[in-house]
């Protein structure tokens, strides 16, 4: 039930879980650079897997789901996990992080234009304003300023266009997830979604993947990356985001998606100034066209989620 007056803490959390995402494109950035994808999103939920299901049980709030509940969580476990995760780390392959954490900024206009076209929700022409605005912005930080790339076939990198795919599969999830939010607790609803796209990176592993031979030869750097995914990214993040969402409304939310981008540039950019990204191969341009672009598409984003009156 949503608070009339939410108290510090719930802000607190809020905002903890977006500074928290919003370095682990970073983490992954790293991480990526020894590890393949389906090893670190194998880690990383496990670690998110076993830190769920401790909260749920000390919350009391442990629970198995109807039989016939589960078709539906495998469904949303694969879409929300397995496979956003699988575009993610296979996409920051090429794509900067800082790239993609504009890239993923732009959800909610995703998630607003599948509610207005599933769910009937209101689309009003401010909110077509906000997506021209955002795709401009989005456009400028992909082609990092170089808008006519777009028609010399030299536009964005093969990562950029899984993030972008990527954001609109997290929307789809997010529609998905509303049936099964008004069932269960957010934080063991989250458990199970996380069980099961688990579950599905476990085939992906030793069915296709590497098995468990990877994971012996992962140096210090790297674990420390999946650990910080694991524990805070898939943990934590997590935990202190649905706490959120009961006490906020999804509109107030919104706002402190805002800070994740942000967090990601000032992160990648410390990286690239203190040399750590060039010790690892890993190049991130910081330009005044990625920060023009960003700040666009934050404005659109901000449009398509402003409270209409009609």
């Amino acid at each position: 039930m949503e608070q009339k007056h939410p108290s510090a803490l719930i802000f607190f959390e809020a905002t903890l879980a977006v500074v928290i995402w919003g370095a682990t494109f970073v983490a992954t950035k790293i991480a990526i650079q020894q590890a393949s994808p389906v090893t670190i999103v194998w880690l990383r939920f496990l670690m998110g897997t076993i830190i769920l299901g401790v909260v749920t049980h000390f919350r009391k709030q442990f629970a198995f789901p109807a039989v016939s509940d589960w078709p539906y969580l495998m469904l949303v476990g694969f879409i929300g996990v397995t496979f956003h995760q699988y575009l993610q780390a296979t996409g920051l392959i090429t794509a900067q992080a800082t790239v993609t954490a504009w890239i993923v900024a732009t959800i909610p206009i995703f998630s607003a234009f599948l509610g207005w076209l599933f769910l009937k929700e209101n689309f009003s022409p401010l909110r077509v304003f906000g997506i021209a605005i955002a795709t401009i912005g989005v456009l400028l930080v992909v082609s990092n300023g170089n808008l006519a790339s777009i028609f010399t076939g030299g536009f964005g990198t093969p990562g950029d266009f899984l993030i972008l795919v990527s954001a609109v599969n997290w929307a789809v999830f997010s529609i998905l997830s509303r049936r099964g939010l008004q069932k269960y607790p957010p934080t063991l609803m989250m458990f199970y979604v996380m069980l099961t796209g688990w579950l599905f990176s476990t085939i992906w592993l030793f069915g296709f993947g590497p098995g468990l031979q990877e994971i012996a030869g992962l140096n210090a750097l790297t674990w420390i990356n999946i650990l910080i995914l694991g524990i805070f990214g898939s943990g934590i993040a997590y935990i202190a985001w649905y706490d959120s969402l009961q006490s906020l409304s999804v509109t107030q939310l919104s706002v402190f998606i805002y800070i994740e981008p942000l967090v990601t540039t000032l992160i990648a950019g410390l990286f690239q100034y203190t040399g750590l990204f060039q010790k690892l191969g890993i190049r991130e341009e910081i330009t005044l066209a990625v920060l023009v672009g960003g700040g666009l598409t934050i404005l659109g984003v901000y449009l398509v989620n402003l409270r209409q009156n009609n």
